[in-house]
């Protein structure tokens, strides 16, 4: 059985650095991504919308897709959307890993505000696991703009 890839591969409008798309994303926060319209005021805040709603972004496929794609040792890389994709996905093994087993919520969302605080490898930094399948970003500049992007 293959591995699930992006919905959003068919997207070709979307700015790239280096080979990492800034997809649009659902978000009040300003930053480098176009946002997306708000989900509808009746909507419960823990469902995702369907992959066919306008309001459908990226992150929604990255939990969605999460914990069926981390039990693949292989994934055929289709283009840009998939490389958020990955890096989404390791991104939220990460943050679960920082997560305290014991504790609430409380405890659980400090841990996670803490590491969005913290400086963390984008693609080209030396600390970034999976730098074989990223491009760097051509100078600070775009570095930046990534950085911006992944916290927005």
């Amino acid at each position: 059985m293959p591995a699930y890839h992006s919905i959003f591969l068919q997207d070709t409008d979307v700015r790239l650095i280096a080979n990492f798309p800034l997809s649009p994303l659902r978000t009040r926060t300003r930053g480098p991504a176009y946002t997306l319209p708000a989900l509808p005021p009746n909507s419960p805040p823990e469902l995702s919308p369907d992959p066919d709603h306008e309001s459908y972004d990226p992150l929604d496929e990255i939990l969605s897709l999460y914990r069926a794609n981390t039990f693949f040792r292989n994934f055929e890389i289709k283009g840009p959307a998939d490389r958020l994709l990955i890096y989404g996905i390791l991104c939220v093994g990460e943050l679960l890993g920082r997560v305290p087993k014991t504790g609430g919520q409380r405890e659980g969302e400090k841990a996670l505000i803490n590491a969005a605080l913290e400086q963390f490898a984008i693609p080209g930094d030396a600390a970034f696991p999976l730098n074989q399948a990223f491009e760097a970003p051509r100078d600070r500049q775009d570095a930046e703009t990534l950085r911006q992007y992944v916290v927005s």
